[in-house]
């Protein structure tokens, strides 16, 4: 009896499904029909109105199939979903039974938040869905968005728009691949490559994958991050950029890009201030100056540049390291002054060229700014050059004097001048058998030097005082090395890759407060866009997004 009882119930719960769906015919001027040419429907003309399940259609002329559940429009086409959108066309296909509408000629569909405007429309009304496929145009009350491919979700008030996607307003221009806009916060969240660009001053945002923010202009990259600015290209792993406060923050494999000074500026954490125009960076730091074939590389626990590009200064803290092929250095400390093309070593500065040891109380290097090439070499008070004897393991050639000035061509060490208080020692081989013939030691007041690929080739004295030649087995050994001798050789620089070891004695990493609140903030955003992705079958995508590192 129960069994009967519910396949009655079955059978009168479906006859209410079917009728509760039918198209019904709320009035026309005429109703007729031709069976020859519209096998099976009522033709419909003047004033249409029709109405399923909460919705309506107007129109001038109609067919409709009732055995099918069809309902065809042509000419002035209304559909009416309550009062949540309105939708203007030339024609229109409704199936009552799917809930699926097509519209095509000038359709116009309106919401509270929108209007869209494309030459053909679907909307599923059981999903509350709104597809365009040949080109549409979304305009709300802050953007106008265009894109080939686009659906809109009703209930979320969000756009999928797919392949040449444009959103513009007074302020940027946001071109993609592929992104989610919602018309209810004006956030758009990017999936393909995409661009965003300032209209007021050109600059450009590029990404894979983010979000964009076009109330507030602050958008928040998580793949193949570059911000194109005036002066430098920044590229990150990941970056916030907040236009309006001229604010960045990027995160692992940052690259600078100054094309004006041929220099790069890399590290795993960076912030630019536009406003002050200045920039650091931390982590593995390290600028990169490009000198014709060759650059010249800098590294530090952090990388300060502050000022404008005529007068930027560029700054270096703790366990500043140096490599060039043929130059090498370190020290505490180094200050660039882009206006004067003078760099200054502080705090136990130590240059090596080829082989030679070079120390003093400071280094300086002058850089011509028109070329971007070395100029000349300062080594002032306590300046001390030493070069290790390719023979023996004790002894040491050694130039010692008050100030050593040097002199570039074409990047590369040609002369070196001892101004006061000039002492040489050199141990003199055979140049046939290298064997150690003689070992001199000269005083005068001046000593210089021309160089070839970094070896001494030529010796001038000036206004020499004494000087002694002695056979090896005569020199006095306590007068091998010179007052203040250091040999430093471990610590230098000899690949690339050295110039990021630390000091044993002071190897710790600055710790930087990082302006991060935002950043968290428009993270939280980007990351629960993103999840709501599972239910829209891109679990794969929204599995990789979340992998994204935390900015620490």
């Amino acid at each position: 009896m129960k069994k009967i009882f519910f396949f009655s119930f079955l059978l009168y719960a479906f006859g209410s499904f079917s009728q509760a769906k039918k198209i019904k015919i709320l009035s026309t001027q005429q109703a007729t029909a031709d069976e020859e040419k519209y096998p099976g429907a009522t033709i419909l003309i003047g004033k249409v109105k029709m109405e399923h399940e909460g919705a309506t259609l107007d129109c001038q002329r109609a067919l409709l199939y009732k055995k099918e559940n069809i309902f065809k429009a042509l000419g002035e086409v209304i559909i009416e979903q309550g009062d949540s959108i309105i939708q203007y066309s030339d024609f229109a296909i409704y199936n009552g039974n799917t809930k699926k509408a097509k519209s095509w000629g000038d359709v116009e569909i309106h919401d509270k938040e929108m209007k869209l405007s494309t030459d053909t429309l679907h909307f599923d009304r059981l999903n509350q869905i709104l597809y365009y496929p040949s080109g549409g145009t979304i305009r709300d009350k802050k953007n106008t968005l265009k894109s080939i491919k686009g659906t809109y979700f009703l209930r979320d008030k969000k756009f999928t728009a797919k392949s040449k996607v444009t959103v513009v307003n007074s302020e940027s221009n946001l071109e993609s691949d592929h992104l989610d806009y919602y018309t209810n916060s004006n956030l758009a969240y990017l999936y393909e490559p995409s661009t965003v660009t300032n209209l007021k001053d050109s600059t450009k945002v590029y990404s894979e994958r983010g979000f964009y923010d076009t109330n507030t202009d602050i958008s928040y990259f998580v793949k193949n991050a570059k911000l194109f600015l005036k002066e430098r290209t920044i590229l990150a792993d990941s970056l916030y950029y907040d236009k309006r406060k001229g604010f960045a923050s990027a995160t692992n494999k940052i690259k600078v890009i100054d094309t004006l000074q041929n220099m790069v500026t890399k590290g795993n954490y960076a912030e630019l201030y536009e406003k002050k125009d200045s920039l650091f960076i931390i982590n593995r730091a390290v600028a990169i100056s490009v000198l014709d074939k060759d650059s010249m590389y800098v590294a530090g626990d952090k990388i300060l540049l502050t000022g404008k590009l005529e007068k930027r200064i560029v700054r270096i803290f703790k366990n500043v390291k140096i490599f060039k092929s043929d130059l090498q250095g370190k020290c505490d400390s180094i200050h660039t002054s882009q206006n004067t093309g003078l760099t200054r070593m502080f705090n136990n500065p130590i240059l090596w060229s080829g082989k030679s040891q070079i120390t003093g109380d400071s280094i300086q290097f002058i850089t011509d700014k028109k070329t971007n090439k070395l100029d000349s070499l300062r080594v002032l008070q306590n300046a001390f050059m030493i070069q290790k004897d390719s023979l023996s393991e004790d002894d040491y050639n050694q130039i010692k004097g008050r100030n050593i000035y040097g002199k570039f061509e074409n990047n590369d060490l040609r002369t070196m001048l001892v101004k006061g208080n000039a002492e040489s020692l050199y141990f003199n081989r055979n140049d046939e058998s290298q064997k150690l013939e003689t070992i001199t030691k000269e005083i005068a007041s001046d000593i210089e030097f021309l160089l070839e690929n970094n070896e001494i080739i030529q010796t001038k004295y000036f206004k020499k005082s004494e000087g002694k030649t002695y056979p090896p087995s005569e020199f006095p050994s306590e007068e091998k090395k010179f007052k203040d001798f250091v040999w430093r050789e471990e610590e230098q620089p000899k690949k690339v890759e050295d110039i990021f070891v630390k000091n044993k004695k002071n190897s710790s990493t600055p710790t930087i407060k990082k302006n991060d609140s935002a950043i968290k903030k428009a993270k939280k955003l980007f990351i629960k866009e993103t999840t709501k992705k599972q239910s829209l079958k891109k679990s794969g995508e929204v599995k990789s997004l979340l992998k994204i590192k935390r900015l620490k």
